[in-house]
């Protein structure tokens, strides 16, 4: 009696066979952007951070940070060394810092060598010490070893 009319034909579903189950499975899945890791306001890391992932530091960090990404809050504090690709400063870094991309936001204080191929200061960020730009190979290659000196004999 009060039945809706479908106005439209039902779609025909795809039969799924072992061969489609296959070429689904093997096509590779759109990878999900991974939330950062956090260290909160309040919290005190005695000791190294290290990894490939984003970090987030509200907190404070008294060892060396070696990530893929860095944002340091504005209440956030590092005393050790930074090696990062990206680097967003907030707070306060005392230490050297190494990354290709750097950023100081006006709230920002490094008291430390920065090593970096690219640096953006922003107007009331306070940097005391040396910027050093590097070459992009070799802010990707490892540490140079350092030649023996030559010995040349005069005969």
């Amino acid at each position: 009696m009060f039945e809706k009319a479908n106005k439209t034909s039902p779609r025909p579903q795809a039969e799924e066979t072992p061969l489609a189950r296959n070429a689904l499975a093997a096509a590779p899945a759109t990878a999900k952007p991974k939330a950062p890791s956090l260290i909160g306001p309040g919290l005190c890391i005695q000791g190294n951070v290290a990894g490939e992932a984003e970090v987030q530091i509200d907190g404070l960090v008294r060892g060396d940070v070696r990530v893929g990404k860095l944002s340091l809050g504005p209440q956030g504090r590092i005393e050790g060394s930074v090696v990062a690709v990206v680097a967003e400063i907030r707070g306060h870094v005392k230490g050297p810092m190494k990354a290709r991309q750097v950023r100081l936001y006006g709230t920002a204080h490094v008291e430390g060598d920065i090593a970096h191929e690219q640096l953006a200061m922003e107007t009331g960020a306070v940097f005391e010490g040396r910027s050093v730009r590097l070459a992009k190979a070799e802010a990707d290659a490892p540490a140079a070893v350092p030649a023996a000196p030559a010995v040349s004999s005069a005969a």
